[in-house]
């Protein structure tokens, strides 16, 4: 029988447009153009200056002849420019390269290298690492510094070309276009995974509109939210909240360095709604209350990512004005996929069992249509039991593309129709998870993933060194840091403080040993280091 609701019925522009989060913040400057977009330090910039300055951007990347297919790579802490980067950029058609800012230059050269890097905007403050990186990379970048206008930072200019000189260049009527398919990439993120080196996640412009609306409704940002940016905005794009807050006309407080003093200050002064972070930064407000911390007097939200804070970490925050939603997820899924959805009838429950609701992960994010844990062998979902162990798997819009340039990695992160995070957990009977250990070898610290194949291949670098593993010790600020074993050449010699001093000439500083242990590393028959057995040796001589 012939479907009538099929009849005549096709798409046609009148009725079907690409998303993409650049037609929400089309929509606010043309509704809000007076209403404060960013403020920085001294500058109140509005959403029709931010509008002008990111349509400038993106004239200028076009008059490069960059677009569709074209990475521009930026390396910038969380200012101006770079929520003007996460617009201008693929208001071009190109696709934003966002670097975290705490990597060694070797890692820059690899990802801008594998990323075909065209035009790189780099901060002063960061010269000297990126000057080394580019002595390291093929690619020949044209660069932009970036001076800050508000803020006296040290460093080199890497070309004649600064930022206000190159927008100013640009033409304020660009004619941009939306993404021809909304499946064309908007961003490029690299994780360190399991592996050396890192892989590029590539988001799309269906997936990080979808997440505006879905971080609209499970942060409650409402109209005209006030968000302070202590979260990196090089992390998964800042969780896409430089798009979210453009849905809600909000205002992005921008924070170049994440200190309690200014973030008290900003949360008291410009009226804070909402900031994310790692549970780090929760224990450095609380640790900072009573000597830098500034009264404020409505509640301020704060979406906590990774392991779920100690109820008295909860409690404390409570009491000092903040209201805590717990999410976790994974860059792959364009940050948060899950989150603690609370329940009102929760609050009478006795305090360990509050407890144990709150140490779970939770239930899909709205904007996500599927979320389970899984045998991975089968592909069939766990029992509902809260114990039978399995991987964590994500589907829907909100998933990566896939891998830059490594199909076989793509491939297995989607085997039988899921994304395989590498996380295992159970799931409870009321359907939401709780994980139970994180992938294998990955290390996170402070809210950043380390790759402990990344410092052993460091440490392998010296030359008293044999042998080594690393895994990840429980850190009482940072959550975890890497632990390594290390085995000695025979008639070699060193001590655990050179160790720890030559990862810190080789590699970004956190990602180093805070502990090294002279020990043989147990093995398998075969060869395989056996990290569960150090894991627990790890965390006996901490």
């Amino acid at each position: 029988m012939t479907n009538i609701f099929n009849q005549d019925l096709d798409k046609n522009d009148a009725n079907h447009q690409q998303l993409s989060p650049l037609a929400f913040f089309a929509r606010t400057a043309a509704i809000y153009p007076d209403h404060i977009a960013i403020i920085h330090e001294s500058q109140r910039i509005t959403y029709k200056t931010y509008y002008e300055r990111s349509v400038r951007l993106a004239s200028k990347v076009s008059q490069l002849n960059l677009g569709q297919g074209d990475t521009v790579s930026v390396m910038l802490s969380n200012t101006p420019a770079m929520l003007e980067a996460h617009m201008g950029v693929p208001m071009a058609g190109a696709v934003l390269h966002t670097m975290n800012t705490r990597l060694d230059a070797e890692t820059i050269a690899f990802q801008m290298d594998h990323a075909q890097t065209k035009l790189l905007i780099t901060d002063l403050e960061f010269s000297s690492t990126i000057k080394a990186a580019l002595e390291k990379c093929d690619v020949k970048p044209i660069i932009i510094d970036y001076v800050d206008p508000e803020i006296e930072i040290e460093g080199e200019r890497l070309s004649e070309i600064e930022y206000e000189e190159f927008l100013a260049g640009g033409d304020p009527e660009f004619d941009w276009q939306p993404p021809q398919d909304e499946w064309d990439a908007i961003s490029l993120n690299y994780t360190s995974g399991t592996t050396g080196n890192p892989k590029g996640v590539v988001y799309h412009h269906r997936g990080a509109a979808i997440m505006c609306y879905t971080n609209n409704l499970a942060a409650g940002l409402g109209t005209h939210p006030v968000y302070l940016w202590t979260l990196p905005m090089f992390h998964c794009n800042g969780w896409c909240f430089p798009w979210s807050i453009a849905l809600a006309a909000g205002t992005h407080v921008c924070l170049r360095w994440v200190r309690p003093k200014p973030i008290f200050e900003a949360i008291a002064k410009e009226k804070v709604t909402h900031l994310c972070g790692a549970p780090i930064v929760m224990s450095t407000l609380l640790d900072a209350l009573e000597d830098e911390g500034k009264a404020f007097d409505h509640e301020v939200s704060f979406i906590a990512s990774a392991a779920p804070p100690p109820e008295a970490i909860l409690k404390s925050m409570t009491e000092a004005g903040f209201k805590v939603i717990h999410v976790y997820g994974l860059t792959e899924v364009y940050g948060p996929g899950v989150m603690n959805a609370w329940k009102s009838e929760w609050d009478q429950l006795p305090s360990d069992q509050r407890t144990q609701k709150q140490a779970r992960q939770g239930v899909r994010y709205p904007g996500l249509e599927g979320l389970s844990v899984m045998d991975p062998g089968t592909m069939r979902q766990v029992p509902k039991d809260g114990e039978t162990m399995g991987e964590v798997m994500f589907r829907g819009n909100c998933v990566m593309k896939g891998y830059l340039k490594n199909p076989q990695a793509s491939a297995a992160a989607f085997a039988g129709g899921w994304f395989h995070s590498g996380d295992l957990g159970v799931l409870h009977p009321d359907g939401y998870i709780q994980l139970k250990d994180r992938s294998k070898d990955v290390i996170i610290s402070g809210g950043e993933n380390i790759s402990s194949i990344e410092v052993e291949n460091t440490l392998y670098k010296h030359e008293a060194v044999s042998a080594a593993a690393v895994v990840g010790i429980a850190h009482e600020k940072w959550g975890e840091t890497p632990c390594a074993f290390v085995e000695l050449r025979e008639g070699s010699s060193t001590t655990e403080q050179e160790l720890i001093d030559f990862c810190r000439e080789n590699m970004a500083r956190y990602k180093c040993p805070t502990k090294v242990v002279f020990a043989t590393i147990p093995k398998t028959s075969t060869g395989k280091i056996q990290k569960f057995k150090l894991r627990d040796l790890a965390n006996e001589n901490k």
